[in-house]
């Protein structure tokens, strides 16, 4: 089966910081202050939003506001966001302080949203000084009744949807390969729970793992040389790690019930989550063999599915305790900080800015979340149940 798809280059981004800028009363001087807010609690960067309307507005506003702004009235806005958007989109950003212009720019050459995206990109690293998000893509698992489904690739907010399987099965845990237009995922099309490799530029796709009971939750070291994945070859589920291509297979756990590796940016370590003494912990291994090392989730319990913050700074992961929630811990372990409700949670290229999946009206849904301000804003939803997201970095 092929499935031709073409996606846009993908932006890779870091942490983005909160920077506030106040008048200084009776002087032309502008003094700037720069704060590492709390996670969760920063303030957001007041914006005014003026001349532009429909999809090209409300593109500009989810853009901005999953990545720390808020929208105020001009007199209250520290950045006036003008322009319009007859046939392109022109914008302006105005320091309202300093009188001066940041940013002064058309687009071309594509549809309006994607100029829009465009433009949101351009805004926040004027601002901020770090990349935005507003091009990225991501990958996710559409589920029907009965259980079946596919994997779907869309642009972060959830719009220019694509199927990338066509199984009518069981499918599960999309992984993005950094870099590249490729996947990797487990479907049951075999027969079995199987992991398959899936270049997503023409189509192809193989066969990377398809052993004798489950193969599933690969996950793509950062120089995309080695994945890491979940087989129950040996009886329990424990984390091996292979070459790209499959060859080379070594496992690296004999805990019990492991699941959901992921790669620390540097590719030293693999975290995953795991039971000891049946407890479930999270944990890390050395890419190359070792002892684990527990990672500690201080006001937690019950830690799974944690993603390492392309920063290296984070470890975002779901708890499990009368509901389910979306944290954040230090990477080396500590005091978590419980952010919303929901599974599944993915980093996004900015370090900042996690998709996670919640759950309403007996469906799962996906939601883009501001880690610093807690500012949440819900993903175009395809019919059924959509899930177990992942962010291409």
């Amino acid at each position: 089966m092929k499935n031709c798809l073409r996606i846009s280059e993908i932006y890779l981004s870091i942490l983005l910081a909160a920077v506030a800028i106040y008048p200084v009363r009776g002087q032309d001087e502008i003094t700037i202050t720069r704060e590492v807010p709390l996670l969760g609690n920063a303030k957001p960067i007041p914006v005014a939003l003026d001349g532009f309307s429909g999809e090209v507005a409300d593109v500009l506003k989810f853009d901005l506001y999953v990545q720390g702004f808020s929208f105020v009235s001009p007199d209250a806005a520290q950045y006036v966001i003008s322009g319009s958007n007859n046939g392109k989109v022109q914008g302006r950003v105005t320091d309202r302080f300093s009188k001066g212009a940041l940013l002064s720019r058309s687009y071309t050459g594509a549809s309006l949203r994607r100029q829009a995206h465009a433009f949101a990109d351009d805004i926040v690293e004027k601002i901020t000084g770090k990349k935005g998000i507003a091009q990225t893509k991501i990958a996710f698992k559409v589920a029907v009744a009965g259980g079946n489904g596919e994997i779907y690739v869309a642009d972060f907010d959830g719009y220019n949807k694509q199927s990338v399987t066509h199984d009518d099965t069981i499918v599960a845990a999309p992984a993005w390969v950094p870099g590249r237009l490729a996947l990797y995922y487990t479907s049951y099309r075999p027969g079995n729970p199987d992991i398959f490799y899936h270049n997503l530029d023409t189509g192809q796709r193989r066969v990377i793992a398809q052993y004798s009971g489950l193969n599933t939750s690969a996950a793509i070291s950062p120089d995309g040389t080695k994945v890491a994945m979940i087989l129950s070859k040996g009886g329990s589920p424990n984390v091996y790690v292979c070459n790209a291509d499959g060859t080379g297979l070594t496992r690296l756990t004999a805990t019990s019930e492991d699941s959901s590796p992921c790669w620390s940016p540097n590719g030293q370590w693999i975290c995953f989550a795991t039971k000891i003494n049946e407890r479930r912990i999270l944990a890390k291994v050395p890419a190359s063999g070792g002892p684990i090392q527990r990672v500690s989730t201080v006001g937690v319990s019950n830690p799974t599915e944690p993603d390492w913050s392309p920063d290296g700074k984070w470890i975002a992961f779901t708890s499990q305790m009368s509901e389910f929630n979306i944290c954040v811990v230090p990477a080396d372990g500590g005091s978590v900080t419980v952010l919303v409700s929901g599974e599944d949670p993915s980093w996004s290229p900015n370090s900042r800015t996690l998709i996670f999946t919640r759950h309403t009206a007996g469906r799962r849904a996906l939601s883009v979340l501001d880690v610093l301000t807690k500012q949440v804003k819900d993903v175009v939803r395809i019919s059924g149940s959509n899930s177990q997201p992942a962010w291409a970095r």
